[in-house]
């Protein structure tokens, strides 16, 4: 294996032989081309590629992390728990755009999830060829679970044993089986200048024709990375084809700059050409400066063709700057297709948590960036909304500045024009006397400028020197108008959010009956994902005889209309109840109304009635989630109630009632769905970790038991629902 271990000893070696024996399986199994397996990392949220083969692993650098919240495959494996089959490039467009948008290649692709029970170590991934309209079959897929399976099992036993599964350091590269030259050599000695590279982009083999091409025995190229042998075909404007290549199996020929305006391909190119030994002088012919180079993929790698070309059209177009091309600190597949995914995930991006989150996790991958601060102009004052790299505290003597200042942050946005600089000395230069948080890096500051409004400013952050190509400043400032729609589009929708949480805040009840016997408590979150109310709602109606009606619902879907078919819903209830009718008749007659209403929404209810002083109560349920029962000795269980379909479905819908009782220090709790679902779960373990934390919870005060039980659901950042609880008790001792 080549690459960079994570960890040393006897367990990591035996990690690692898994890894390799459970992707060699896989892509035996279905016929693949290449794979890998992504494993949990250290980071929270964060997969890392922990080893690849048949792919050259730096040539796929920009994705070696994957955020598990981001709509990629991989992801979506990992968070579900469900094998994600792509046969072709059309199935993974319409699934996975964002995919495509960074590998617009024909190819397949499949991602079988690694776990053992509940616990998910990562995500087994194999390409193979595209297969349009034809989906694994049922050997294939078995074969490949099975792959996972047996990794799994294996992570599973190391873990037990206290060894890590975690991966934080860079892919393993296994090395794809070798195929014979030798035999091929005299045929291909015969034609132009020939190189042929393994799965893993490195020379297997040269000709004749291609030693005296580069001046350079076979001897001496042999092992070494394509574009260390070829710097100029690293740069942006050629190592599309390489990856095109290696995924698609298309074969493809384009004209290539090699003469001195096309050599430079950055530093770490420069220097590992340098390390193939010079041959000495009077070597080789020289390298015409326009070649026409030809690719031809097949299952063991690639075939490199060679031959003097005559200049194309756009010859006279400058070539790419320094610091571009594979090996260089920005790696080009980042800058050409992770701001294409940016600009697809700043789409989805609602609220500005969410536009900052995703600049940070497509944004400074794609460019090498370490820091990144996002200001955002309130009045005539820049405000920091955003910080991630930076020292602690650096940032605050910038809150607050005035447009009046002379700041690079605060003159990028009041001219418009972003500001480059390849060194923290030529930073320093143009504002003598500004802090700076490091001695060694660059920044780039770029203007928020949406429709011709200001926004704000973005700072983005390297960790050490390095230069910005017209290219890239082009794409960044680009980006930057992406930025700043993205962020006024989310400063819309914080008001616009704050308008509806406070109508629905008015659509539920603003105070609860107090009453001595019985103690209650509700609690309402908006959906922390969109901006639009919800439909769930509670409520505690005093009825005759002293008797509490406990209510709790969900009206499907989110918006305006949800809200207005809740608040509807609560007045009917509320009528039938205070009319003195029965559970079942409150619920029926909710039923018919919301059915004669024809909304085209249907709704969950638990109607409870309760009477404080014996604690009896009737209940009567529709579609509803079953209430939970702290008992007074702290055992909590799931109540066990009959019930009828969802209102607003059928008008003959009949509603059983169940009796209960609540004693003396008892807790019930009513709640919506919002509370116990979760991506990729099933909901029976989320009602179950309700019960838990119910039982763990203190009874007495009640404000306290119902905060813990609602804390996780308010920790959440992206909850798509919202959520309502009611807690009802009837105190014990004398106090009561």
């Amino acid at each position: 294996m080549t690459a960079t271990a994570d960890g040393s000893g006897p367990a990591t070696a035996a990690r690692d032989r898994a890894l390799a024996r459970a992707v060699a399986g896989a892509v035996e199994a279905v016929g693949g081309y290449a794979g890998g397996v992504y494993l949990r990392s250290g980071t929270g949220g964060l997969l890392r590629m922990a080893l690849v083969t048949g792919l050259p692993w730096r040539l796929f650098r920009p994705w070696w992390r994957m955020q598990v919240n981001r709509p990629y495959p991989v992801a979506e494996a990992y968070r579900t728990g469900q094998a994600v089959h792509l046969p072709d490039a059309e199935a993974a467009m319409r699934r996975f755009p964002q995919l495509m948008a960074g590998l617009p290649f024909r190819f397949g692709s499949f991602y079988e999830p690694v776990g053992a029970g509940p616990r998910r170590f990562g995500v087994l991934l194999v390409l193979r060829p595209a297969t349009p309209g034809a989906v694994l079959g049922a050997r294939e897929r078995e074969r490949l679970r099975a792959a996972a399976a047996r990794l799994a099992g294996e992570l599973e036993a190391l873990r037990a044993a206290g060894e890590t599964v975690l991966w934080d350091g860079d892919p393993l590269c296994l090395p794809w089986p070798a195929a014979g030259v030798e035999a091929a050599r005299e045929a291909v000695d015969r034609l132009e200048a020939v190189l042929s590279v393994d799965r893993q982009g490195a020379v297997a083999f040269a000709n004749t024709a291609a030693e005296e091409l580069l001046g350079r025995p076979a001897a001496l190229l042999r092992g070494r990375a394509l574009w260390e042998v070829l710097p100029w075909l690293g740069q942006s404007a050629y190592e599309d084809h390489l990856r095109g290549v290696f995924l698609s199996g298309a074969p493809v020929r384009f004209a290539a700059r090699s003469g001195p305006a096309g050599a430079g391909a950055g530093a770490g190119a420069d220097a590992a050409a340098d390390a193939v030994a010079d041959p000495g002088p009077g070597t080789g012919r020289p390298v015409a400066e326009w070649l026409s180079v030809g690719l031809y993929p097949g299952p063991s790698g690639v075939t490199v063709t060679l031959e003097a070309a005559e200049p194309p059209a756009y010859a006279s177009e400058p070539a790419a700057g320094p610091d571009t091309g594979l090996g260089s600190p920005a790696d080009r597949a980042s800058s050409l297709y992770r701001p294409v995914a940016l600009a697809i995930a700043l789409t989805e991006a609602v609220t500005a948590r969410q536009v900052a989150a995703v600049v940070t996790e497509e944004l400074l991958p794609a460019f090498g960036g370490r820091q990144l601060a996002i200001y955002m102009l309130d009045e005539r004052h820049l405000y920091l909304a955003w910080e991630t790299g930076f020292p602690t505290g650096f940032l605050n003597r910038f809150d607050g500045v005035s447009l009046h200042e002379r700041l690079p942050g605060v003159e990028t946005l009041t001219s418009g024009r972003p500001l480059f600089f390849e060194s923290m000395e030529h930073l320093a230069a143009a504002y003598p006397g500004i802090p700076l948080d490091a001695e060694v890096g660059a920044r780039a500051f770029l203007p928020l400028i949406a429709s011709g409004r200001p926004v704000g400013s973005c700072i983005l952050g390297f960790d050490r020197r390095r230069g910005f190509s017209p290219e890239e400043r082009t794409v960044l400032t680009a980006l930057a108008g992406l930025i700043a729609q993205a962020l006024e589009r989310a400063r819309r929708y914080d008001s616009e959010a704050a308008l509806a949480r406070g109508l629905q805040a008015a659509l539920l009840p603003h105070r609860l009956p107090v009453r001595g016997e019985v103690a209650t408590v509700g609690r309402y979150l908006p959906g922390s994902d969109g901006m639009e109310v919800g439909g769930d709602w509670y409520d505690v109606i005093e009825t005759d005889g002293g008797r509490l009606a406990l209510v709790i619902g969900d009206v499907q879907g989110h918006g305006v209309a949800a809200a207005a078919t809740m608040g509807q819903l609560r007045s009917a209830v509320r009528a039938f109840a205070l009319s003195g009718n029965a559970p079942d008749q409150v619920v029926r007659g909710t039923n018919q109304l919301l059915i004669d209403l024809d909304p085209g929404q249907f709704a969950s209810c638990c109607y409870v009635l309760l009477d404080p002083g014996s604690g009896r109560a009737l209940a009567a349920r529709a579609g509803h989630p079953q209430p939970l029962l702290r008992r007074a000795d702290g055992r909590a269980e799931v109540l066990d109630l009959a019930g009828g379909v969802v209102l607003g479905i059928d008008p003959g819908a009949r509603y059983p009632v169940t009796e209960l009782t609540l004693g003396p220090g008892e807790v019930l709790a009513l709640y919506t769905d919002g509370l116990v679902e979760a991506p990729g779960a099933d909901i029976d373990e989320g009602v179950e970790r309700l019960r838990a934390a119910l039982a763990a919870a203190r009874p007495s005060p009640l404000t306290e038991a119902a905060d813990r039980l609602v804390a996780e659901a308010a920790r959440t950042p992206d909850r798509p629902d919202d959520v309502a609880l009611l807690l009802a008790s009837r105190p014990a001792g004398p106090s009561a």
